[in-house]
């Protein structure tokens, strides 16, 4: 099915691969650059005090250049690509905390609303390309609905993390325990009873969000709110160092390039 879609297209508007491939690498700087989304959303808006509007103007504006730097790349580079992550898992969580801090609006309704939204986009890329799988992403088209995805995958993370853990009051511990235990039920769904590879991912990817944003809180959080108390500058420096060497050492090694024959 896939080769077909291909065959549509003609060679020229065929890219090399721009994604890196899924290993526990990828996994790691995924799940730290949620957590710095969730506490550098925080660090900005309410530690230095630029307030949301201002926040988001100024991130999704840094999030928009490095995005079209993205997507004129010719080919994968660990450190714009992971760039572009942190900066999407910032501007997805101010897209949430200005519909529920900013609006009003409740996290119930958020969390729906962003799930539906995101059905929508998977939709809208299944009818257009016959395929969702993040290895299929050799068009400019795929390449911009995988970032639509992976926006409104922070986006719906961001809210569903907030409700599970404040509005549930189940705690930021609890409520990462919670999510890591969905995401690796997920995993034993992919390996032992040998799930859809594709949706297994997607599953994952989602959940990887809340699952960072909750971790990120633990440890950036007052001790009388449930966290360890380090502060959002900390939690930010900490998590962003260790992102910043497994890129150097993807760079390095080229452990998570993927090459993709262009051949018709």
């Amino acid at each position: 099915m896939t080769d077909l879609v291909f065959k549509e297209e003609s060679l020229s508007d065929r890219l090399m691969s721009k994604v890196p491939l899924v290993t526990m690498a990828f996994w790691f700087i995924k799940i730290m650059a949620t957590t710095v989304g969730e506490t550098g959303a925080d660090l900005l808006a309410t530690r230095l005090g630029l307030g949301l509007t201002i926040t988001s103007w100024i991130m999704t504006a840094v999030f928009v250049v490095f995005l079209i730097l993205q997507l004129r790349a010719k080919a994968y580079v660990p450190s714009l690509y992971w760039i572009t992550v942190v900066l999407i898992s910032v501007v997805g969580t101010l897209i949430s905390d200005n519909l529920v801090d900013g609006f009003g609006i409740s996290l119930k309704t958020t969390t729906v609303v962003f799930s539906v939204i995101l059905a929508a986009v998977f939709a809208a890329w299944y009818r257009s390309e016959k395929t969702l799988s993040i290895h299929s992403i050799v068009t400019r088209r795929r390449e911009l609905f995988y970032w639509a995805t992976i926006l409104f995958t922070f986006a719906l993370g961001t809210s569903a993390g907030d409700l599970v853990a404040e509005g549930f009051n189940l705690g930021y511990l609890n409520a990462a325990f919670l999510f890591g235990g969905m995401i690796g039920l997920t995993t034993l769904a992919y390996t032992l009873f040998k799930q859809n590879a594709v949706v297994c991912f997607w599953i994952a990817y989602i959940l990887t969000r809340p699952f960072g944003a909750s971790i990120g809180d633990f440890f950036a959080k007052p001790h009388i709110a449930g966290g360890l108390g380090l502060g959002t500058v900390t939690t930010s420096i900490i998590f962003l160092t260790l992102i910043a060497g497994l890129v150097v050492y993807l760079t390095a090694t080229k452990a998570d390039s993927e090459v993709v024959s262009t051949n018709v």
